[in-house]
């Protein structure tokens, strides 16, 4: 996984199929872009996808996306 200088960037990475990904939706998580369970005591969880097939894709930094755990270019409204 490349990870970004920044959080407002996508993380280009290498997902396996079948394996659960837990996207950080909250940007509190210690291991970005995953999950760490740093949410508890808010009201964000995180976006869970499971791949069909191994598959390159940019996770959202910026955690603005409309299409979660997927970049969808939101960073460059910021």
């Amino acid at each position: 996984m490349s990870a970004p200088a920044n959080a407002n960037v996508p993380w280009k990475t290498v997902l396996k199929k079948d394996r659960l990904v837990r996207w950080c939706a909250c940007g509190l998580s210690a291991k970005q872009p995953y999950c760490d369970d740093s949410h508890a005591g808010t009201n964000l969880l995180p976006a869970l996808y499971r791949p069909a097939e191994d598959v390159t894709v940019a996770l959202c930094g910026c955690k603005r996306t409309g299409r979660p755990p997927f970049c969808d270019g939101a960073h460059r409204k910021l």
